[in-house]
């Protein structure tokens, strides 16, 4: 069988701090296809982020630390690669588009001069070639006068022109796996609709796989063909987008979408998860979940975490009763 574009195995990540060890990330595993979007959910702190970093091999160690787990490039492994090899992948061939552009982007620089850095590093450009690929991709996402903008700094832009700019910096370089974390956040309705569509367009283009990591489950409906829920550093719920969204087999999966508000229904008050999630010290023994779970038992609070069991073709769930819940929603 052919490899996957993206192939995640069991990977397991750690943070030592003065509190103990945060089991931050604990055995996630998913695959991603040439030109696939996938989502992966969960409230904050549920270990979305940390997955992406450990994938870019961006994490900052100390404190945290892989403790296990695999990350697959079209077959060739890439976790553990020297940094300077990891420098070659990153950018090239995986790139992120991180929460909050203002931060990720440098102050001090222009965005062109940002952008063109990319295109020299790793194209080996000249200063004169680096501005004039710089200012084409500027007019791919769309910035308006982008020859004009390219000398003006980041705090010199909206919201959606700074997202509108790290895109371009990341897709730069067509990478194969271009990872979304948050990419709409802060943004109003309508331009979170054209980061969106724009990213589509771009995976038109170049076949590029998407990992696209949000809490809007409503964008998730609209963009990805899979999803991957994780809680507490585990993945709880995984399978196609129609399939969950119609035959959820997870308590954890039906507090999410339960949570989400609907046109045709007036409500007094959204429900609602009771209760957090878990300290990543202290994750409760059993199913990470229980404490919250409407359907909890004995079983559930003591003794192994579920395993993913599948409950349907390509549809797993990490439940003592997924296939239970399954049947209950399905039937419904």
């Amino acid at each position: 069988m052919a490899d996957h574009l993206l192939d995640v195995a069991d990977l397991k990540v750690e943070f030592d701090t003065r509190d103990g060890v945060a089991r931050a990330v604990n055995g996630v595993s998913f695959t991603l296809d040439e030109g696939e979007t996938i989502a992966i959910l969960g409230e904050s702190g549920s270990g979305k982020s940390v997955t992406a970093q450990a994938i870019m091999g961006i994490l900052d160690s100390p404190p945290a630390r892989i403790t296990g787990g695999s990350v697959r490039l079209r077959g060739r492994e890439i976790l553990g690669l020297p940094e300077k090899e990891y420098q070659q992948v990153r950018g090239s061939q995986i790139a992120m588009i991180f929460q909050d552009a203002l931060s990720a982007l440098n102050p001090v620089i222009s965005v062109g001069d940002q952008i063109a850095e990319m295109f020299r590093v790793h194209r080996g450009m000249s200063r004169k070639a680096a501005r004039s690929a710089t200012i084409d991709v500027m007019k791919r996402v769309r910035i308006p006068g982008a020859e004009e903008r390219y000398g003006s700094y980041p705090h010199q832009f909206s919201g959606g022109m700074r997202q509108r700019i790290m895109i371009a910096m990341m897709i730069a370089l067509k990478p194969q796996v271009l990872i979304a974390d948050e990419p709409t956040t802060a943004l109003d309705v309508t331009v979170q609709a054209q980061i969106m569509d724009l990213l589509q367009e771009l995976q038109a283009e170049t076949r590029m796989g998407l990992i696209l990591i949000t809490h809007d489950l409503g964008v998730v409906a609209d963009v990805a063909e899979r999803i991957s829920v994780m809680y507490a550093g585990r993945t709880m719920e995984q399978g196609p987008v129609a399939e969950i969204y119609h035959h959820t087999a997870n308590p954890y999966t039906e507090g999410l979408l339960a949570s989400i508000p609907k046109i045709d229904e007036r409500e007094t008050r959204l429900p609602a998860i009771k209760g957090l999630p878990p300290s990543l010290f202290a994750v409760p023994k059993g199913c990470a979940f229980h404490p919250r779970c409407p359907r909890v038992s004995d079983q559930c609070r003591s003794g192994a975490a579920p395993p993913l069991t599948e409950v349907a073709p390509d549809h797993a769930s990490r439940c003592w009763f997924a296939e239970e819940v399954y049947g209950n929603v399905a039937d419904a």
